[in-house]
């Protein structure tokens, strides 16, 4: 066995070194024992790491930090010497198997057991991260799988290796990428990922760390999601007995997690037998009463033609689209036709932006939604309203709440013709949608949406929701479908659904469930609604009309060919201008115009690279008046005339984004969300360096740029309501005038 310390010998401390378990990016893993014959595990650092200067100190402020944690799925800390001429850690030693030894020689996990480890993984994040501190280095190196659950090793250890030390956004990554082994073996592919965790996981690997969850919010997830707990042990028979084993050749008493008792199951999965339908179909709930009573106030104050090939489509992957690299050159668009030139590029420069009022409050933001009166601050506590002129509370607080609040791929609020729209719960509710009144802030109605799909039948579905969208006298909430039971394959396509209820008394109209809806675009007026699909393995999809006039009945349809970014369900990819349906086909560098009642192509518009490479197109949007459409190409904006795609103008980023890369425009990125938005006269969007910027219509120029220096790691959420665009970063909200007055 060879043994890192400076000597040689087999010992460490007061420890002598039975055998090498692992090695994890801090340094190696042993098992040990003391004189008396209590066993531990002790890491010993790599003398690199241990030669860094500033690593002792950290290491030392560390392991004080992880002395002080509790936690079911935590290993404890029982001794260190950060001064030793080989810095060592020591933690209780607990039997079992670590998760890259089993997956490697028993294969990947089950769907139960997936759900075990990532309950366990964030249960022990969420008490490190509530303790101010964060783990670092999360990996099948460092869970061990126990019969009572998975435990995280190496704390106090690997959190001190990074300097600046990583942060809980990046353990949250680092969580995704473990449960993603354990479900696909060693291949990062998250379509093997059961479909009960491909949303929240799939979550935690999202590019932008502002869209990923935290460990609390998993948690909630999972919890809410009620599922049967797996029967008898959580693990395969041929893990357990490979636990046992390794517990023997140490001398272990028993493969038990240190004779703390038979595993417990997580309590985000339900005891018992399974899920009672009767329990998961409710109806209405109560309507304004369950919206009421007190809540803790969020006080803010003011401080002052067809295609070549006759079709749309192009190649794509079934991952989430991650942010390009590279020179800007590789990915800015000539935003023009293939065929012609267009206008000189308009590089972005402009004042920082004056801000009309600030004001903070006890809560951050989950979400905003705005009106050019009102501002409807949601947080996980509570739902506040303020005057769009002054910052001032308006309205009595609710208790209605959204902890997930607005991501890349979920948006659950919405505004139209005086009524605010939340998907949210309260403290005795959850699966709400409400409705409120604008001008008073009252509830107008809530509706508890079925948790399951009603009907006989031993399978169950249930409804995750994405984003709340209106139509005229329509509602809809779109979203995924979850099975609950049943077989699963990671080669079937994702289910969708849209539901209509009326907008105003909350009563269900119809829903339509479906392969063929993944993500779906409501315009904000008409009957003809516009869904898109894709399958896994690079599989045709389609662009396909739902007609709501005839309570979702399907229309005209487009095939798309390779469009895998369309399996993503979320926030649409698509726009609505002018009776038009606008998406992105050909090889993602053509965008379509149909028409939207009949599907028949109006125009299209292929841009090309300026050094003639490939590129695909953003997530497009237009004006409020439809009159013009915005398509985001890499680090370009370009502006096109709906009735016939005539080029108008080209707004250019320049300079590098928060990692260094080329600065791009969040919506080129084909991340669902609101990373663009308009208002009468102004575009407003974000790019990749955290900057928001304001944009003149009719001219493509930069009325003015904001970037708030102490907005947090995730960045900040905003929303445009009348002229005006609002702003939360941290605990702060800022309003800002479109002209920057």
């Amino acid at each position: 066995m060879d043994h890192p310390g400076a000597d040689g010998a087999h010992r460490i401390g007061p420890y002598a070194l039975l055998g090498k378990q692992s090695t994890v990016g801090a340094g190696e893993v042993f098992a040990a024992r003391t004189d008396e014959g209590r066993l531990v595990t002790v890491t010993v650092v790599g003398p690199e790491l241990a030669a860094d200067p500033g690593f002792r100190d950290r290491f030392r402020a560390a392991v004080e930090a992880a002395r002080t944690l509790t936690g079911a799925f935590l290993v404890p800390v029982v001794d260190a010497d950060a001064d030793a001429p080989v810095p060592w850690l020591a933690t209780e030693f607990t039997a079992g198997l670590l998760l890259r030894q089993a997956v490697d020689r028993h294969g990947p996990l089950s769907e139960p057991a997936l759900r075990v480890l990532a309950d366990g993984l964030a249960q022990a994040l969420a008490a490190l991260h509530a303790a101010g501190t964060v783990h670092g280095e999360v990996s099948p190196d460092s869970v061990l799988l126990t019969m009572d659950g998975p435990r995280i090793t190496a704390l106090g250890i690997a959190g001190a290796t990074g300097s600046p030390a990583p942060s809980p956004t990046d353990d949250m990554v680092d969580l995704g990428s473990t449960v993603l082994f354990a479900a696909s073996g060693g291949e990062p592919d998250t379509d093997a990922l059961p479909v009960s965790l491909r949303e929240v996981i799939g979550g935690c690997l999202y590019p932008e760390p502002r869209d990923r969850p935290t460990a609390e919010q998993l948690v909630d997830y999972l919890r809410r999601q009620d599922l049967p707990a797996p029967r008898g042990s959580w693990l395969p028979p041929a893990v357990t007995a490979d636990m046992a084993a390794a517990a023997a050749a140490m001398g272990s008493v028993s493969a038990g997690g240190g004779g703390r008792g038979p595993f417990r199951p997580p309590p985000v999965i339900a005891a018992g037998p399974g899920v009672s339908r009767r329990k998961l179909i409710l109806g209405l709930a109560g309507g304004v009463a369950v919206l009421g009573g007190a809540a803790a106030a969020l006080a803010f104050s003011g401080d002052s033609s067809p295609a070549p090939d006759g079709r749309a489509g192009g190649p794509g992957s079934t991952a989430r689209p991650a942010s390009p690299s590279g020179a800007r050159s590789t990915s800015a668009s000539s935003a023009s036709p293939s065929s012609t030139d267009g206008p000189e590029s308009i590089v972005l420069a402009g004042p920082d932006a004056a801000k009309a009022w600030s004001g903070a409050g006890k809560h951050a933001p989950t979400c905003l939604e705005a009106s050019d009166k009102v501002v409807m601050v949601v947080t996980d506590t509570a739902t506040s309203f303020l005057d769009a002129a002054t910052g001032k509370s308006v309205f009595p607080q609710l208790n209605t709440r959204n902890s997930f609040g607005t991501t890349s791929d979920k948006y659950p609020t919405a505004y139209a013709d005086g009524v605010f729209y939340l998907l949210c719960d309260t403290p005795s509710q959850s699966g709400l949608l409400a409705a409120f009144d604008a001008a008073s802030g009252k509830v107008k109605w809530a509706t508890k949406m079925a948790d399951v799909e009603p009907g006989g039948g031993t399978h169950a579905a249930m409804y995750l929701s994405n984003y709340v969208a209106v139509a005229g006298n329509t509602v809809y909430v779109c979203g995924q479908l979850l099975q609950t039971s049943g077989s699963f394959s990671a080669k079937s396509p994702t289910t969708g659904y849209i539901r209509a209820f009326d907008a105003a008394t909350g009563k269900g109209l119809w829903r339509v469930k479906g392969t063929d809806i993944n993500n779906v675009l409501v315009p904000p007026s008409g009957s003809n609604l516009l869904a898109t699909s894709a399958v896994p393995g690079r599989k045709p999809g389609r662009v396909q009309m739902i007609d709501a006039g005839r309570r979702g009945a399907r229309g005209w349809k487009v095939s798309v060919p390779h469009a895998a970014y369309y399996f993503t369900s979320g926030w649409p990819l698509t726009c609505y201008a002018a009776g038009l349906f606008l998406f992105a086909g050909g090889n993602g560098d053509t965008l379509f115009a149909v028409d939207a009642a009949t599907g028949s192509e109006k125009w299209h518009q292929r841009f090309d690279a300026k050094n003639g490479d490939q590129v695909e197109i953003g997530a497009p949007f237009s004006s409020l008046d439809g009159a013009t459409v915005y398509v985001p190409v890499g680090s370009d904006l370009a502006a096109l005339a709906a009735a016939d795609g005539t080029l108008q103008w080209v707004a250019t980023l320049d300079g590098a984004n928060d990692t260094g890369g080329s600065n791009m425009f969040n919506a080129s990125l084909r991340i669902s969300g609101k990373s663009a938005q308009c208002s009468a006269d102004t575009v407003f969007a974000t790019d990749s360096a955290k900057t928001l910027w304001a944009i003149d219509a009719a001219t493509g120029r930069a009325r003015w740029k904001y970037s708030d220096p102490g907005q947090p790691d995730v960045g900040f959420l905003w929303t445009v309501g009348g002229d005006h665009v609002f702003i939360a970063s941290h605990l702060t909200v800022t309003a800002i005038a479109a002209h920057g007055r």
